[in-house]
């Protein structure tokens, strides 16, 4: 179910491969990096930028070769020559232009003996005169390192992986070293690093698609990127489209983020100030779309120096008796409201303490929900934070609501939808975001995106579905060999159990080419009944249905690779161990050995393929079964529309799951003991790394005491 946990579900085991693959990029990429941190002698503090640099260069390099093959397809030639590349022809594509010196090979190639910080340090110098927002932003920091270690820090940014990354592994490549250095402490415990997801569900809910983009509190600038993901999906160039204005407190915090724009092809202005006592963009009421995850719970802000701010409609929230607010909270939500236009929408992350928080913050809370601009609330569980592992919600204002939906709020409680990632973190998958949005849709009376997401899962179910016959013919290509050495070496044995087994392999391997070709030719039936995708309501809850009883036959089939797998190696195992085969001339056992891994590998690949369009089924079916007719309905445990009366008698509590109650306990027809064994080995992964480290400080410290 798209609302569970992944240790109740087998969504996205077919991208789990890709995941993990990625994961263990980062972890290889960060171990290596930190042991020569640990080597350098140096702090997190000096170490991180220069890093973020290298990895700023190489995310550079990468996306100049992809955009240079691009330009040279359709670059003018005259006379048989063709012009030479512009900055402007990479402006144009969202790329940094790179002067030959400034790319990432010419650093490699670098004869020995080169002075290799130097070179960098001019790489940098030449990317800022090309590129004037970025002037005394690149990191210059590289004297620091000696050759030999700054040798070794290209090479390991020149991971082959890397080298055929696309933009979006290099995106989460950096904003993984982003989040790890904020969890060594490289800058004010990650108050600079939003969870992509949670960013992402910020954008799908206010759609920034226009105009002025406020991020009071940008930190790395995460909340620009994704716009301009967003802006490229619903084909909007972003520097036309939109601009981009944020305020950091720290030089350290506002380099990151422009660095992190500029290795996505981003401008922003971002300026020093602390937002609690500073506006220097003066956007009060000017600003179509405000975006932060600020700081939270802050407490002692001078409330002297505040409490005549226009950005303050509601007035202070509660003053102590040393007159500080003693929670800045509240002056957060109210400068995220005031910056608003008239037609503004904000989206924002708020500590879950703030929605039901009492005494003077309940007052400005009232006051601000009877402007009937508070659009919707989303409960989001623990363990979404990398560097902190308390809930949160999401706050969004809309000041354009139709006047029938002013006194109402949408209360979402989505602390049941997440994917584990890791022990500690936790994230949404792509449909995961794509349904939670779906339900916006429903409450701003978009039917026809609620039906156009259906009509993408059908669309991609039954692409999926067309691949399965190859899949499974694959497969049983790979058992065959196998299959034929059994019974080649049973000619020369006595009747045993091996003669038991290969009868029984074989009844198997009839039962499943039937089984497969009744599925195949079901799959065909049903592509041909939607030959056209339906758009319509009735028709796609028939479509569903009508897969169901393929959606059956896909799990059994399923079932049936597993066993014939586990009844081909069973023949193996007593071949080699009770039949001594490994002494018989006739039993190749590095060919046996090689034709049984390649069967699983056969096998995973068809089990994950008759998976695929299962997963898509169930994305459907999640949204139908809550939502039949299309529209938006109260569903226990998720969604209640609630209106301002309800709001008051719950003393003007903004807390999701205040309202939507609890999910009633779903019959987990879809358990996966891989993925669940997947997650015992991620929580026993963390487990054994925290030990370590814990094992690291205590012998520091006996070293310490000379003990």
């Amino acid at each position: 179910m798209v609302c569970e946990p992944l240790r109740k579900s087998t969504e996205f085991h077919f991208e789990q491969e890709h995941m993990d693959n990625i994961e263990q990029i980062e972890r290889r990429l960060w171990e290596a990096a930190d042991q020569l941190r640990a080597n350098s002698k140096l702090t997190s503090t000096e170490y991180a930028l220069p890093i973020l640099g290298l990895i700023f260069l190489r995310h550079a390099y990468n996306r100049y070769l992809i955009v240079e093959k691009e330009i040279k397809k359709n670059l003018p030639s005259r006379g048989g020559k063709t012009r030479p590349l512009t900055k402007d022809d990479f402006v144009q594509r969202s790329a940094l232009y790179l002067q030959e010196e400034a790319q990432f090979k010419y650093l490699l190639e670098l004869p020995s003996g080169e002075d290799i910080a130097r070179r960098i340090i001019h790489a940098m110098t030449l990317i800022e005169s090309d590129y004037t927002g970025l002037q005394d932003i690149l990191p210059r920091e590289y004297h620091i390192f000696d050759n030999e270690l700054l040798s070794k820090m290209l090479r390991i940014f020149d991971d082959e992986a890397l080298r055929n990354g696309n933009g979006d592994l290099f995106g989460r490549i950096y904003e993984y070293f982003l989040m790890k250095f904020a969890m060594a402490g490289a800058q004010d415990s990650g108050e600079f690093f939003t969870p992509i997801s949670l960013v992402q569900t910020i954008v799908n809910v206010i759609e920034p698609d226009h105009g002025t983009v406020l991020d009071p509190a940008c930190g790395s600038g995460g909340m620009f990127v994704q716009t301009s993901h967003f802006l490229n999906q619903i084909g909007k160039a972003t520097q036309e489209a939109v601009t981009f204005y944020g305020q950091e407190k720290t030089a350290l915090t506002i380099r990151l983020a422009k660095m992190n724009l500029a290795v996505h092809g981003l401008e922003g202005r971002i300026l020093e100030g602390n937002t609690f006592y500073e506006d220097n963009h003066e956007l009060r009421e000017k600003a179509d779309f405000v975006m932060a995850n600020p700081p939270f719970n802050v407490d002692k802000v001078d409330a002297e120096k505040i409490k005549a701010d226009p950005r303050l409609p509601f007035g202070l929230p509660g003053v102590n008796k040393n007159k500080e607010v003693s929670n800045g909270n509240y002056l957060w939500i109210s400068y995220f409201y005031s910056y608003l236009n008239e037609t503004g929408r904000a989206g924002f992350v708020m500590s879950s303490q703030a929605s039901s928080a009492g005494n003077k913050e309940a007052a400005v809370r009232e006051k601000l929900i009877r402007t009937g601009h508070i659009d919707v609330m989303i409960g989001i569980r623990s363990n979404f934070f990398y560097t902190r592992s308390v809930p949160c919600e999401l706050w969004f204002f809309d000041k354009s609501k139709p006047e029938a939906m002013t006194d109402k709020v949408l209360m979402l409680d989505a602390r049941n939808v997440y994917r584990k990632v890791t022990r500690k973190i936790y994230d949404f998958t792509p449909e995961q975001l794509k349904n939670l949005t779906a339900i916006i849709w429903l409450y701003r009376g978009r039917t026809d995106r609620f039906l156009g997401l259906i009509k993408a899962y059908l669309e991609t179910l039954v692409t999926e579905s067309m691949t399965i016959e190859d899949a499974l013919k694959h497969f049983i290509d790979g058992h065959e060999p196998l299959l034929a050495q059994l019974k080649v070496f049973q000619k020369g044995v006595q009747d045993s159990g091996l003669t038991e087994s290969i009868n029984e392999t074989s009844e198997r391997v009839a039962q499943y080419k039937a089984h497969g070709e009744n599925l195949v030719s079901d799959i065909k039936a049903f592509k041909a009944e939607y030959a056209e995708i339906p758009g319509t309501n009735a028709r796609q809850h028939q479509a569903r249905e009508d897969f169901g009883s393929i959606r059956a036959q896909l799990k059994a089939l399923t079932r049936q690779i597993d066993l014939l797998f586990k009844q081909t190696v069973r023949g193996v195992d007593i071949a080699e161990k009770d039949l001594d085969a490994k002494a018989d001339d006739a039993w190749d056992h590095r060919g046996v050995n090689r034709l049984r891994k390649e069967l699983d590998l056969l096998r995973k690949e068809a089990i994950g393929q008759l998976k695929r369009p299962g997963y898509y089924y169930r994305q459907i079916d999640w949204l139908q079964s809550r939502f039949p007719d299309a529209r938006l309905v109260d569903v226990e445990g998720l969604v209640k529309l609630v209106d301002q009366s309800e709001l008051e008698a719950n003393d003007w509590s903004l807390t999701p799951g205040r309202y939507a109650g609890v999910a009633p306990p779903v019959e987990d027809e879809d358990f996966n003991f891989e993925e669940t064994i997947r997650e015992i080995h991620l929580e026993l992964e963390g487990l054994n790394q925290e030990a370590s480290e814990l094992a690291g400080i205590i012998q520091s410290n006996f070293e310490g005491l000379r003990i």
